[in-house]
């Protein structure tokens, strides 16, 4: 016994009925919008906040550079900063505090510079 055959209309048809239902037709309402890019603060905040809790923490890739971190010249220096007191307030205070601190800082001090963009060289001396 042969199993019935489709015509290719009716199988375009229901293919396109059932893209249709599964992918979001005129009943679907409409698309999502995608979220707007971050903010040059946000960026700053985000980055540095990230790499610091990963050098207090002793994280996987906590030895990178600033290059490889993805850090501007500025970005790095306010990196340092908080990194150092995050380390003090460790030893004060113990690891969630300095979290704390790192998250509250970072917030900060790319707030007051603006996102901290400023890459004036490719290099700097190690302090």
């Amino acid at each position: 016994m042969r199993a019935p055959r489709f015509s290719r209309a009716a199988g375009a048809s229901l293919l396109a009925a059932a893209v249709l239902a599964g992918c979001g037709g005129p009943a679907a309402g409409p698309a999502p919008r995608s979220p707007s890019p971050a903010s040059p603060v946000q960026l700053c905040t985000t980055l540095i906040s990230y790499w610091a809790e990963q050098d207090l923490t002793g994280g996987k890739w906590a030895g990178l550079d600033w290059e490889q971190k993805g850090l501007s010249n500025e970005q790095y220096a306010l990196y340092g900063d908080i990194v150092q007191a995050a380390r003090d307030e460790q030893r004060r205070h113990g690891t969630d505090a300095a979290l704390a601190l790192i998250r509250r800082q970072s917030a900060q001090r790319c707030r007051a510079a603006n996102g901290a963009t400023g890459s004036s060289e490719n290099w700097r001396p190690p302090t």
